[in-house]
């Protein structure tokens, strides 16, 4: 039987696919380039701006490095700084004068994305698929992308791309086993002007520790946050202190503030309520379980027993995402929407540094 039409519509399509991704994998490999880390180890890094490389802090061996382009061209780099949370450094390299990395406008679930990088042998590319943000049990990697694709040799450091070329986020194969994570390309790119700046990313802390607090339809406070009626979200349960997690010797309510919810969804008492173990909608807001003294939080007058409802007029859902939201934050003044006594305040906070 010989070839349909619709065979070969199908062909067609796939063919144009397939060029779209070659296109975008060479975009990328003009701004992804070899990273000669001192050590054994080789791995990519990716070019931002002229003169400027991110790539992976773990990898490197001293404060200065030899970068290789896609022309050839041997360039020493030094070290401009480091930033532990997301393992992120910045290379200044004299010279470098080549294509920068053009953000993607965003990537939905489902997405086709390319894992590039530019190992001793040359430019290297793997498929992926946006499959999910990195779960919230990662703790430390929470908001980090899951690329999706397989991980391999000297990948770390290189671009996870759109299929237009587009960067989604900064790979990283070491942070863990077994899978290839990357840093979004907003968060990877902020971190690397404040280490061009001043060599350093001030981490911003509030002092407090928060657990979320559902407020039913019939009990709802006004609505000067921006806040959906939508159930909160399985990461919602558990609770966290706003600088990291935490642990309670207490298992429920009645043995101490929850800092680490439970995953069996059954709720804060683990007997099936009260907590969010069932469907529910209504606001969420966090309630202020703790104040470090002298802490920006217990400048600003925070109490026990506020409920924190909004960030800058962004309704703010758990722990979670308030330690994001104040990350960066550090030295800038913050409107926090507060519920005290049943009557919303505003209350500003300078976010303070660690």
């Amino acid at each position: 039987m010989g070839m349909t039409n619709t065979d070969d519509m199908n062909f067609s399509d796939m063919s144009k696919i397939s060029e779209s991704l070659a296109d975008a994998a060479q975009t990328a490999g003009q701004y992804v380039v070899t990273v000669l880390t001192g050590g054994p180890a080789t791995v990519s890094g990716t070019v931002i701006a002229d003169g400027q490389v991110l790539t992976a802090a773990h990898v490197l061996h001293g404060d200065e490095v030899k970068v290789r382009t896609a022309d050839g061209r041997e360039l020493t780099a030094t070290v401009a700084g480091r930033d532990p949370s997301t393992d992120l450094a910045l290379l200044r390299v004299e010279g470098l004068t080549m294509p920068a990395v053009t953000a993607s406008n965003g990537t939905r679930v489902g997405e086709l994305l390319l894992a590039v990088g530019r190992p001793m042998h040359g430019l290297q590319v793997t498929l992926g698929l946006m499959e999910r943000a990195a779960p919230p049990e990662r703790g430390p990697l929470r908001g980090w992308l899951d690329a999706g694709a397989a991980p391999f040799r000297g990948v770390t450091g290189g671009a996870l791309v759109d299929a237009r070329g587009g960067l989604v986020g900064i790979l990283n194969a070491g942070v863990s086993r077994g899978t290839l994570l990357a840093v979004p390309a907003a968060r990877a790119l902020r971190v690397a002007e404040l280490l061009n700046t001043a060599g350093r990313v001030p981490r911003g802390y509030l002092g407090l520790a928060t657990q979320p607090v559902h407020f039913p339809e019939s009990q709802q406070p006004g609505t000067q946050a921006e806040a959906g009626s939508d159930a909160p979200k399985p990461e919602e349960r558990g609770g966290r202190g706003e600088h990291g997690p935490r642990r309670a010797t207490g298992r429920g309510e009645r043995g101490g503030p929850m800092w680490e919810g439970r995953r069996d969804g059954r709720g804060w008492n683990g007997r099936g309520g009260p907590g969010w173990g069932g469907p529910q909608r209504g606001r969420v807001g966090l309630t202020v379980v703790q104040v470090e003294a002298g802490s920006p939080a217990a400048t600003a007058g925070l109490l026990v027993g506020d409920v924190l409802l909004a960030l800058d007029g962004q309704a703010v859902r758990h722990p979670g995402e308030l330690l994001e939201r104040v990350r960066e934050r550090a030295g800038e003044p913050l409107a926090v929407l507060v519920l005290r006594g049943g009557q919303e305040t505003d209350v500003t906070v300078t976010v303070g540094e660690r």
